[in-house]
């Protein structure tokens, strides 16, 4: 259906008239008679009544015209909100992330970005690091908060994310900076489950150092092994985008052969799916954010630079 028919059959019921109406709609009047001939042809109804200069609706015309009006003003919406998404106001954007980086990144930092920009709507999709590319090149997410360093996408640096030690703060004998990792050798310790990005990470320093790690838990809360290594239980090895406590504990980074171990944190998407307007500029806020404030500064400011992937911003 042409919507110019629409826009004609409206704009005489409501001017009362065909001169007026071709006015208003800038046409000849024998333009605007052809254009209501051809609707009613399509419908197969009759909607004026013409009397001499008169005009009136038919009953079948008075029972279209709300509906009519109806699909004009969702047509103005299609269009308002089609040139919308082209400038970057509006749009949905799905994220996917572990739950300790939206805790300690994505929920201080979405409190700004939904005042800036209320008509981007964000839906957050929680999963351990080591799943969340399989998500992104499957199409599931738009944006991934991730490791850096995977080919297959195209990302902006974050914050450099390190392994952590968590031991109670009164523990005899530890007041270095960082920890070696071969001390951790014959120490009890409280791992986090093998789909975190921060597990593989240890599990391959400790193949480097030749460590055999004595697990004395594995688990899927980074709160719960911090809770257990507050009362002694062992040494908590986790990633520094977590929650600490500010009191009763020790945090150190863990090293090997004095160099850290951990990666850099980035916001990933697949060059395959052109980003809208509004996600490019999620991303550089967020990389504004993050660089400004990351969790783990406190922590990790007198630990060893953990070096740039290779071509990343």
């Amino acid at each position: 259906m042409d919507l110019r028919h629409l826009h004609a059959f409206v704009a005489i019921v409501d001017t009362g008239g065909f001169a007026r109406a071709a006015a208003r709609l800038h046409v000849s009047q024998p333009a605007l008679s052809r254009q209501v001939h051809a609707l009613e042809s399509e419908l197969d109804l009759r909607l004026f009544d013409r009397r001499g200069r008169r005009v009136q609706l038919t009953g079948d015309g008075d029972d279209l015209l709300a509906r009519a009006r109806r699909l004009l003003a969702d047509a103005q919406g299609f269009t308002e909100r089609a040139r919308a998404l082209r400038g970057g106001e509006t749009g949905v954007l799905r994220v996917g992330a572990t739950p300790q980086a939206i805790e300690t990144v994505l929920a201080p930092f979405l409190r700004v970005h939904r005042r800036r920009h209320p008509g981007v709507e964000v839906t957050l999709v929680e999963d351990g690091g080591a799943r969340l590319p399989g998500r992104l090149e499957r199409g599931e997410v738009q944006l991934a908060h991730m490791p850096a360093g995977d080919a297959r996408f195209r990302a902006r640096l974050l914050f450099p994310l390190y392994v952590l030690a968590v031991q109670p703060a009164a523990r005899p004998g530890r007041r270095g900076a960082v920890i070696e990792i071969g001390e951790l050798a014959d120490t009890p310790l409280l791992l986090l489950r093998r789909d975190f990005g921060s597990r593989a990470w240890f599990d391959a320093a400790c193949e480097l150092a030749h460590v055999r790690p004595r697990v004395v838990l594995e688990s899927g809360a980074p709160h719960t092994v911090i809770a257990l290594a507050r009362t002694g239980h062992g040494i908590a090895i986790v990633p520094s985008n977590v929650l600490l406590p500010s009191r009763g504990l020790q945090v150190v980074p863990v090293v090997h052969r004095g160099g850290p171990v951990g990666r850099w944190a980035s916001i990933a998407w697949d060059p395959r799916r052109p980003l809208a307007p509004y996600a490019e500029r999620f991303v550089a806020e967020l990389v504004a954010h993050a660089r400004r404030d990351h969790p783990g500064a406190g922590v990790t400011r007198r630990a060893p630079a953990l070096p740039r992937p290779p071509g990343e911003a």
